[in-house]
């Protein structure tokens, strides 16, 4: 089966918008004296969500506390999965983490722990997304037919009216389908949507398969000799679909609600209107970005439109850069998203999906 081509982006003659955005980012580091990596706070906060994981795990796995107490436990888990994925392996999977090769590696690869496959997760989100964020038929984090409609140019059904409501179900099946299917999907069909994914050397094969055997032999096997198949699958779903859920709302937050776009490419030219700068802030929104325990917990990616912009930087310089890429955005008349609640984000992307579903 043939691949159709993956859209371009117009070079604006005479813009400098973007230019002009590193320059003023650029200029800020220099002036500040500060590396574009993380710092202590950063190692400190992935040290503090690892060993409260692991103890957790021990805690429920080799103590067997009680049953209210162990699925109180396994819903933190829930939320360590979801924070050590914003919080360690995004930055470490865009090599903002450290600025050594090697921290960024075990930071990216802290996921394959965690169930996922760090080399799919490169390929769909560092490859496919960033470029080509929003773009229909390219983007597979908005490919979630036959069940949802995220944008106005993939077919409608009739379930469609009611997306609104079941999607908050569909989300917490996030993070179980993709470490028991999609993961798989990508690895043998080598491809994300239609874009191929890198070749695979001999190490990136033995990698795939080693964490894949070693987080079933963790999550499913061992707990299971330990306390029982029921307990097992009761705890499992419990930290499963919560990881799922927030995993699911904080991605979905910073790009599908009623203010972004989702451009289509000229049929004559497969190209997009835009330069790739305009693009990203197009298709992107921010929320909740002056809450300090949301922006903690969540890895700075309710600063999304910073993350996108400037994926090497890490998520603890997103508040300062954000001032700079809001105000070169009035200075050049480009529309910066922004939500001030994360509730008024929640709102905002429930109303998306209503008329996805009616219109």
């Amino acid at each position: 089966m043939s691949t159709a081509p993956t859209p371009k982006f117009q070079n604006v003659k005479g813009s400098n918008f973007h230019q002009e955005l590193k320059r003023r980012v650029n200029e800020y580091f220099e002036k500040t004296n500060k590396p574009s990596t993380g710092d202590f706070s950063l190692y400190f906060k992935a040290v503090l969500f690892w060993a409260g994981y692991v103890a957790l795990y021990i805690h429920v796995v080799f103590f067997t506390p009680g049953p209210w107490w162990a699925a109180f436990e396994c819903l933190l888990m829930g939320g360590l999965t979801a924070a050590i994925g914003f919080n360690v392996m995004h930055d470490g999977g865009h090599g903002s983490f450290s600025n050594s090769k090697f921290w960024n590696k075990i930071a990216a690869f802290s996921v394959n722990a965690l169930g996922a496959s760090a080399i799919m997760w490169n390929n769909k989100h560092n490859i496919v997304h960033h470029t080509y964020t929003n773009i229909d038929g390219v983007d597979d984090d908005i490919e979630i037919k036959p069940m949802l409609r995220m944008c106005a140019t993939q077919k409608k059904y009739k379930i469609h009216k009611f997306q609104h409501i079941y999607v908050w179900f569909l989300y917490t099946l996030l993070l179980i389908i993709w470490v028991f299917a999609t993961d798989y999907t990508k690895y043998f069909k080598k491809k994300v949507g239609q874009v191929p994914i890198k070749k695979m050397s001999r190490f990136d094969h033995f990698a795939f398969w080693t964490a894949k055997i070693g987080y079933y032999f963790m999550m499913i096997a061992l707990p299971i000799y330990m306390v029982g198949f029921t307990s097992w699958l009761v705890g499992f779903l419990i930290l499963s679909m919560f990881a799922g859920l927030v995993l699911s709302v904080v991605f979905q937050l910073a790009h599908t609600v009623e203010e972004t776009a989702f451009p289509v490419p000229s049929g004559d030219t497969n190209r997009i209107e835009n330069e790739w700068a305009i693009h990203q802030i197009e298709t992107t929104a921010n929320f909740a970005t002056k809450n300090r325990l949301i922006s903690w917990l969540v890895g700075g990616l309710n600063f999304q439109i910073e993350h996108h912009l400037f994926p090497k930087i890490s998520h603890i310089h997103y508040p300062e850069i954000s001032k700079i890429i809001k105000n070169t955005c009035e200075e050049f008349n480009v529309k910066y998203i922004e939500y001030r609640k994360m509730r008024h984000a929640v709102v905002s992307h429930t109303l998306h999906l209503k008329r996805m579903g009616t219109i």
